[in-house]
């Protein structure tokens, strides 16, 4: 019988019991890496991170924005887009709960922003994208974020998430007209510089002469401007002025209201101030009325009248138990 051939054409040779030994040992010999080569990645503790986990440790310092319907006003707006998913406030404000609790949970900063409809509708006018689509409204939240109110989340109830922010969302509005009326001022008469400057200095200077007359303790600053198209701009702001006269207050309240104060210097219109300041035994209420920016002291019959009458409606509102109401401080 001839010799077969295997797959290399050469002819079998009969095997001999050396040759078989030869193989077993072939056999059973464990694989060796060649000198230099690496190791795969096990995930082990001690090997090099997978990278499920390098993009998880991304994540987690990659911030978050999400938006905030503020009320049934701006969540019946959104209902006519057959996009949205909701129809019912209390659900979508319980599946937001939720979202935002479990984006906290991962470690996730999260910025809060108002989903205004009237902006949005604004935004889609603009850049001509269709309104009723989640990716427009997506992109919509990402620049209304750079220049619209924003809170950051901390776990905090949606109901003071919501005052928070509409807290917030009022102060900007309140700041960007008091600006729009400082842009417009023109060039002081006295410097030749910008109006709107040399009043905001003024305003800033006005405040610390009023926190150095009140003296110590917590203070509560309230400032109203009229306007010619609607309720009066309110702007408030909480100081707290230390035994040595040094005032603490936050910046941001402190440019809106120097920014309302400035803004009645140059439109020549009377705004009117309130300081409350808080004691143990009571708190005693003082006001005054800034003509072109400079405060004159009002009597304790008109700090009554001014603190006792609701600004937008102009009915009365009665008198808060313990309170003193008392005439202005003369300022130098």
């Amino acid at each position: 019988m001839p010799p077969t051939a295997d797959h290399t054409g050469r002819p079998d040779q009969p095997a001999t019991r050396e040759d078989a030994r030869t193989r077993s040992r072939t056999r059973t010999r464990p694989e060796q890496a060649p000198a230099g080569a690496r190791a795969p990645r096990t995930g082990r503790p001690g090997g090099r991170p997978g990278r499920t986990r390098l993009r998880r440790a991304l994540r987690r310092e990659a911030p978050t924005v999400v938006s905030l319907l503020l009320d049934d006003h701006d969540f019946t707006a959104m209902t006519r887009h057959p996009s949205f998913p909701f129809d019912d406030y209390g659900q979508y404000l319980h599946h937001l709960d939720g979202l935002l609790r479990g984006l906290h949970a991962q470690g996730t900063h999260i910025a809060v922003t108002h989903f205004d409809p009237d902006a949005y509708d604004d935004y889609c006018r603009s850049t001509r994208r269709p309104p009723d689509t989640p990716d427009t409204r997506t992109r919509y939240v990402a620049e209304a974020t750079t220049t619209g109110p924003t809170v950051h989340y901390a776990r905090q109830p949606v109901t003071e998430l919501r005052a928070s922010l509409g807290r917030e969302a009022d102060r900007r509005a309140v700041w960007q007209r008091a600006t729009d009326l400082l842009m417009d001022a023109g060039s002081c008469p006295d410097c030749g510089q910008d109006l709107a400057h040399c009043a905001f200095d003024d305003a800033s200077d006005t405040l610390l002469r009023l926190l150095d007359a009140v003296g110590p303790g917590a203070h509560h600053l309230v400032c109203s401007l009229p306007t010619d198209d609607g309720p009066p701009l309110p702007a408030a702001l909480h100081a707290h002025t230390s035994p040595d006269g040094e005032p603490h207050f936050a910046e941001a309240d402190a440019l809106v209201l120097c920014t309302l104060i400035a803004a009645a210097t140059v439109t020549g219109r009377t705004a009117g101030l309130v300081i409350r300041t808080f004691d143990h035994d009571g708190d005693t209420v003082r006001g005054w009325e800034l003509h072109q920016g400079d405060p004159r002291p009002l009597t304790e019959a008109a700090v009554f009248d001014a603190y006792c009458t609701d600004p937008a409606t102009g009915t009365p509102i009665p008198p808060e138990p313990g309170v003193r109401y008392a005439a202005g401080i003369p300022l130098p």
